[in-house]
């Protein structure tokens, strides 16, 4: 992994007795004071340590074994990490559980790809799932995001949800969403659902009713026949559930991006697959032709799943030509370009989450670097028999 993002705080000092966890933004102590509630002040070093206390902060976020000794005989809250962490910077948003010292990083102000995780909870169980659900309470997700959200810089161009399913307990995910209407008005958000909840039309009430002006769900389409969708989220009934959700947010003129992740399952029908959603979904904002992450449930089903890009490249560049052609928006994401026809390169999305994206030594002198998506660094990676520089 390129970037951790979670792990255990060494030492995690005076925070909150009456709750279980904090979120806490770091800040850089170049002024008195704290502006907000959940803020500390970033430090490196025991002379910025001293600095901060010197301008009246009494909460600090180190970054170094070596404060340990130091935060035990001083009063007021801390929190000291590895340096493992040392990329956290002035703006960032960890959330912390006391008792465990374990903690995660929840949004960087620097990052073009932020996104919270609302449950980990789903009504699918697909093949390729990177976060495997789990059949757990895990409500406190959401109060963390409640929490964080208002330190999230209003700034920020794109925020993401993604689960597990974000509408598992819709009404409570709601009024996180209209909480960023209102906090967050410039910032687009996008909702990774399997969509299975707007067949109910109560929720598709709920979301008219949040009135966000840049909302859009993007919510997977696995191939134009029921049962291989079916079998690919392993649950019976979940195309036409999710066929009939599509329609009804497109009828409410909601936005709605449609995903396809290719691999062995879907990837060799793809050209198919894009005709018949051109034909049945022309009016959709979007759609995503995607490859496999090789991580989650995945690995466990390689076997099943792997199939080398190369082996699709074609049908890949028909499909696209086909959605194209009908006027469609649509982009490739996650797959490097020498694994694409040239034809296609100019729908090639960089795309993977910058905490987990990276390349090889092929990509060195490779002249198409910089547009490139690269590859992912989370899970085992499969290197298709087509990686290679591409030169002038």
């Amino acid at each position: 992994m390129k970037l951790q993002l979670f792990g255990t705080a060494i030492e995690c000092i005076g925070l909150n007795r009456a709750t279980d966890r904090s979120v806490a933004r770091v800040r850089v102590a170049d002024k008195s004071g704290t502006k907000h509630a959940s803020d500390f002040a970033l430090v490196r070093t025991i002379e910025e340590l001293e600095r901060a206390r010197a301008l009246d902060w009494r909460s600090f976020f180190c970054v170094g074994e070596e404060f340990s000794p130091v935060l035990r005989q001083q009063s007021g809250r801390a929190i000291a990490v590895s340096h493992q962490f040392d990329y956290l910077a002035d703006g960032d948003v960890i959330g912390i559980h006391h008792a465990s010292k374990r903690f995660r990083t929840l949004y960087r102000k620097n990052s073009r790809h932020n996104s919270f995780l609302v449950t980990e909870r789903c009504n699918n169980y697909c093949l390729m799932c990177s976060q495997p659900p789990k059949d757990a309470d895990d409500g406190w997700i959401l109060d963390e995001i409640v929490e964080s959200l208002p330190l999230v810089e209003p700034s920020l161009s794109y925020l993401t949800f993604t689960g597990g399913e974000p509408l598992t307990n819709w009404r409570a995910f709601v009024e996180v969403l209209a909480q960023c209407r209102d906090q967050l008005p410039n910032t687009a958000i996008q909702v990774l659902t399997n969509g299975r909840a707007f067949a109910d039309s109560k929720i598709v009430d709920a979301w008219s009713a949040i009135r966000h002006p840049n909302l859009m769900a993007a919510i997977p389409v696995y191939s134009a026949v029921d049962h291989i969708h079916d079998y690919v989220v392993q649950a019976k009934g979940a195309f036409d559930e999710t066929i009939l959700g599509i329609l009804k947010l497109k009828d409410r003129g909601h936005r709605v991006e449609i995903r396809v992740v290719l691999h062995a399952w879907t990837a060799p029908t793809i050209a198919d697959t894009c005709r018949w959603l051109a034909r049945n979904f022309p009016f959709v904002d979007h759609v995503a032709l995607m490859g496999l992450e090789n991580t989650g449930f995945a690995l466990a089903n390689d076997a099943l799943l792997w199939i080398d890009p190369m082996e699709y490249l074609a049908a890949l560049a028909d499909g696209v030509d086909v959605l194209s052609a009908a006027g469609i928006n649509v982009s490739i994401y996650n797959l490097p370009r020498c694994v694409l026809d040239r034809s296609v390169w100019r729908f090639a999305v960089q795309s993977i989450s910058d905490w987990k994206n990276g390349y090889v030594e092929e990509c060195d002198p490779c002249s198409e670097r910089e547009r490139c998506s690269g590859l992912f660094t989370s899970g085992r990676p499969r290197l298709s028999r087509g990686i290679r520089a591409i030169v002038p």
